[in-house]
């Protein structure tokens, strides 16, 4: 019998502003794939050890480099470390996996975070698991271990997220495929394991409200930055004056953002940060003087400006003028000899959803 389902999974921003690493929004940017389960096909599919035919749509972000083997493309080793932790060791005979992804990669927009929620999503469908998005939450935080843009490409909207500490024992099992370390093989040195089931709620998250009037510019540079790379800048140690800073913020922005109309006088200076943009300077050329040189005097309907999760992509949000607004952005990271593109998106309210073809 022939199977099909489609999964999308927005893209996300993390951190906005003073939330470093507790705030995340889902964007309508989304990382789509078709999924066909055919018998019929097995004569096509056979050539992976894992029954899988991955193909990408040529408009894809790194349409040319992303891996095809299914046990080495996040979304499939996803899949397939959730299958073989339900005791399923492989997709079943004549699996294809169509993936359009226009996530841009590297560059602060959730590209690894959405990859892993439609690997969860594809091995849940495909096993026919059953689980809730809690529980698929749970296996997605066993792999990208910063709830913020997880959360918010799952369960989409402007969401608020914690990992409560889990033990050594439940977070070191080598067999876990962490995003972080690609392209090390998956399944650890000993693919055989049966990797232990995730606990139960890894991760607590609440969604706040947002004023549909705000817009998120999304002003993209041409050059990619890990996730690794951008937080080995930051200190191992924060002045209690700076995470005051950030909390007193934090506290703010949450419900500023919700507010009718939107406020610039409080959301931009609300959107303020000095535990990770200010180290994160010396990576983005041009930060500090984006940051600081675009306010609301100078830019009618600019709200608030901060680097987006790891970066080097900068978020803007906004109620109006949103080319002017992206083209000085640009032109002042075109003075650092930066090329970029620019996106006007707005929070994907539903997050990740699957249907059935």
């Amino acid at each position: 019998m022939v199977r099909g389902f489609s999964i999308k999974v927005p893209a996300s921003s993390a951190n906005i502003g003073p939330g470093y690493d507790v705030m995340g929004i889902g964007l309508n940017l989304y990382l789509e794939l078709e999924a066909t389960i055919d018998p019929s096909n097995a004569s096509e599919t056979n050539s992976d050890a894992n029954n899988c035919k991955i193909s990408y749509s040529k408009d894809s972000e790194g349409y040319d480099s992303v891996p095809l083997a299914s046990d080495a493309n996040l979304i499939t080793r996803t899949a397939l470390y959730v299958l073989r932790c339900n005791n399923i060791r492989s997709f079943p005979s004549g699996t294809k996996v169509f993936i359009k992804n226009p996530i841009p990669l590297g560059r602060g927009l959730g590209s690894s975070g959405a990859a892993v929620v439609a690997g969860v999503m594809l091995g849940n469908e495909v096993g026919k698991l059953g689980f809730s998005k809690q529980r698929m939450l749970d296996y997605c935080l066993m792999i990208e271990r910063h709830p913020d843009n997880i959360t918010a490409a799952m369960m989409g909207g402007f969401c608020g997220s914690f990992l409560r500490d889990l033990t050594p024992q439940e977070v070191e099992r080598r067999e876990i495929p962490l995003s972080e370390v690609l392209p090390e093989p998956s399944g650890g040195e000993d693919t055989g394991l049966v990797p232990p089931l995730p606990p139960s709620d890894i991760g607590r998250h609440v969604k706040y409200q947002w004023n549909p009037k705000i817009k998120c510019l999304a002003i993209i540079p041409n050059f990619e930055l890990s996730t690794a790379d951008s937080r080995g800048v930051l200190p191992k140690a924060y002045t209690t004056s700076d995470v005051v800073f950030n909390l007193q913020r934090l506290a703010v922005l949450t419900t500023a953002l919700t507010l009718d109309p939107p406020n610039p006088e409080l959301i931009y200076p609300a959107m303020q940060d000095r535990l990770h943009q200010p180290y994160r300077k010396t990576l983005v050329p041009g930060l500090s003087d984006i940051l600081s040189s675009l306010t609301p005097s100078t830019f009618p309907g600019l709200l608030g400006i901060c680097l987006s999760g790891a970066g080097p992509t900068i978020l803007a949000l906004a109620t109006e003028n949103f080319e002017e607004i992206a083209q000085e952005i640009i032109n002042r990271f075109a003075k650092n000899k930066v090329e970029c593109t620019w996106k006007l998106l707005e929070p994907a309210t539903e997050g990740a959803v699957v249907e059935n073809l």
